[in-house]
């Protein structure tokens, strides 16, 4: 296993200052980009450990904490395990950030992570990947739809309402990618359900995008987080298969 190493960064952007975590091994070398999109619990102990995994593997990851408008992380006073007891008190605060961010926000950000990756030293020259989970998904092909040139591949997991009638939909920038995609849909997911599986899956294929979807059967929304209730040991490992899969076919 690699030697990692991990340090805390800020990067500015058009707004602000956004604070991030970095990993990559410790040899100081150049090596492929990862831009990871966080969750809306935030960038905490478990996703930093995402990302030295990934680092691990032989990439330079990228962390920043999305809702920095709200102050550096984390926003929400997060207990060590997110359960039935604390979860109520934390979503009466995340959905108002959430909805905070919009999508030209987000995307504005976007450009400012992917410039300062393709400026460090750390990173190898070319496109990133991207991967994302719960919201972050949505912001994965969001990015991927807004800027193509620079991203190879772009994964999420459970994410949520990424088809929907909506203007703003995720899936409506399928005809602007030209990575090569894959979604990890939770099973046992409300704000992901069929109709919109579907809909994702003919709007990528119409596309002419290269990508594979995938639903985990039995998982819920948040499978891959081992610090809340809805981590599923077996998804989580088939969604690190798939995304190091992918990662290794693009670098």
């Amino acid at each position: 296993m690699t030697s990692v190493q991990g340090t805390a960064v800020d990067i500015t952007t058009e707004d602000g200052v956004a604070d991030a975590y970095l990993a990559h091994p410790a040899d100081g070398l150049p090596h492929p980009g990862v831009l990871l999109y966080q969750d809306a619990y935030g960038p905490r102990p478990h996703l930093n450990a995402m990302a030295d995994r990934l680092a691990a593997a032989g990439y330079t990851v990228l962390l920043p904490h999305v809702f920095y408008r709200h102050g550096r992380a984390p926003v929400f006073d997060l207990p060590d395990f997110i359960g039935p007891e604390t979860r109520g008190a934390l979503w009466e605060k995340i959905p108002a950030v959430m909805q905070s961010l919009t999508p030209e926000l987000a995307m504005r950000d976007a450009g400012a992570y992917l410039q300062w990756m393709a400026d460090s030293p750390l990173v190898a020259d070319g496109p990133v990947a991207l991967t994302g989970y719960c919201m972050g998904a949505r912001l994965v092909l969001l990015t991927a739809g807004t800027y193509p040139d620079r991203v190879a591949a772009a994964a999420g997991f459970h994410g949520g309402r990424l088809a929907t009638e909506a203007p703003d939909s995720p899936h409506l920038v399928a005809g602007n990618v030209t990575a090569e995609v894959y979604f990890g849909h939770a099973d046992q997911d409300a704000s992901m359900p069929p109709e919109q599986q579907q809909l994702l899956e003919e709007t990528l294929t119409a596309a002419g995008v290269r990508h594979r979807c995938e639903v985990y059967p039995g998982a819920q929304h948040g499978y891959t987080q081992a610090d809340t209730d809805a981590y599923d040991k077996e998804a989580d490992e088939r969604h690190w298969a798939a995304l190091l899969d992918l990662l290794g076919r693009t670098f």
